[in-house]
């Protein structure tokens, strides 16, 4: 991916008051176990951002076999992004409140189907608010219907057994936290612990204090000192394929392509054939 991966708050507000054509802004508030996105919305937004809802949206009905956000289906996102107001060409960007580990998803999604310029807002709302940059409350104007035409798989999508494999003979990126990582902690999914052979690399790690990304060389470093580069096979997991896209926005920021595995594991904990290991260690 050679697109910029990043805008920041006072390009996005230039470039929102320039025109020609304004990009498409979306709000994707989502977070594990908090259900209130659209009310999240409601209370605060930039001003004409679009509510995307990631369970309904972005992701197809959970299965034991897909895991809790499958892939949706081609035909569904782009009905989706035509209700966004999406158009051939025209810019897009993405937030959230919590340092863009839901956005991402949605920016993960729309390069996956063929959008070429969609970006997260580095440093997500907090940016904003930290610019001193107007926010709105309630609905947004709903935007003219878009006319987007998608192109689904333009970004690698492993299953279970490709995983595996990229375990074995490449780079294999656990995005959860540490701890859900070693098998201490799990909160939602069937088993504890990770794919035999990932490597934990906490989302979390991707980002300063104030929720922007590191810089470019800082995240080379970090995804080299784990042997993921731009000459070896590189994919990433999460619990269920949201924040494991902000994990390939961070490589792609850094040069480094990266496949999702996007059942991750709350698909493969739910395979009692599938092995788990505990502890910090890949096997």
């Amino acid at each position: 991916m050679t697109a910029p991966v990043l805008t920041d708050a006072a390009e996005l507000h230039s470039l929102l008051r320039r025109g020609d054509p304004s990009p498409v802004v979306l709000d994707v508030r989502w977070r594990l176990g908090d259900p209130h996105g659209r009310e999240h919305y409601l209370k605060e937004h930039i001003p004409g951002a679009v509510y995307v809802d990631l369970d309904t949206e972005l992701a197809a009905a959970p299965t034991p076999e897909d895991g809790r956000h499958p892939l949706p289906d081609p035909g569904d996102l782009q009905a989706g992004a035509r209700r966004w107001g999406l158009t051939a060409g025209r810019p897009v960007v993405v937030y959230d409140d919590n340092g863009n580990t839901a956005a991402a998803r949605a920016w993960w999604l729309l390069r996956w189907a063929g959008v070429e310029r969609v970006t997260l807002l580095d440093g997500a709302l907090g940016a904003w608010r930290a610019a001193g940059l107007p926010t709105e409350t309630g609905e947004s104007e709903v935007p003219a219907p878009g006319d987007i035409v998608l192109s689904p798989g333009q970004l690698p999508v492993l299953d279970a057994d490709a995983a595996a494999e990229v375990a074995r003979a490449g780079v294999l990126l656990d995005a959860r936290a540490a701890e859900r990582y070693r098998g201490e902690n799990e909160p939602v999914d069937p088993r504890a612990g990770h794919i035999p052979g990932a490597l934990s690399a906490p989302t979390g790690d991707n980002l300063n204090p104030d929720g922007t990304f590191r810089d470019v060389e800082e995240l080379a470093v970090r995804f080299t000192a784990l042997g993921a580069d731009d000459a070896t096979d590189v994919a990433v997991y999460c619990g269920s394929g949201v924040t494991a896209a902000h994990q390939i926005a961070a490589l792609a920021h850094a040069g480094i392509p990266a496949a999702l595995y996007p059942g991750s594991w709350s698909a493969w904990s739910a395979d009692p054939d599938r092995p788990a290991v505990l502890g910090e260690r890949p096997y």
